[in-house]
């Protein structure tokens, strides 16, 4: 069964656990989400962009 002493270095773990996943969670939410973000929208920014100038300007022929 269960050593008593173990019981607080469980839960302590436990703690340390949330405090560990709220963090990730923190940092996916307030800085890596928006980044990736920026980049997809920059990078399909930069595609059209390019593409662009080799293939010229949407519309119809001149």
């Amino acid at each position: 069964m269960d050593d008593p002493q173990d019981v607080p270095m469980e839960r302590d773990s436990q703690m340390s656990r949330k405090k560990d996943e709220r963090r990730l969670f923190i940092f996916l939410i307030v800085f890596l989400f928006p980044m990736l973000a920026v980049a997809v929208v920059g990078g399909y920014g930069f595609a059209v962009w390019i593409s662009q100038m080799f293939l010229g300007p949407p519309g119809p022929p001149g």
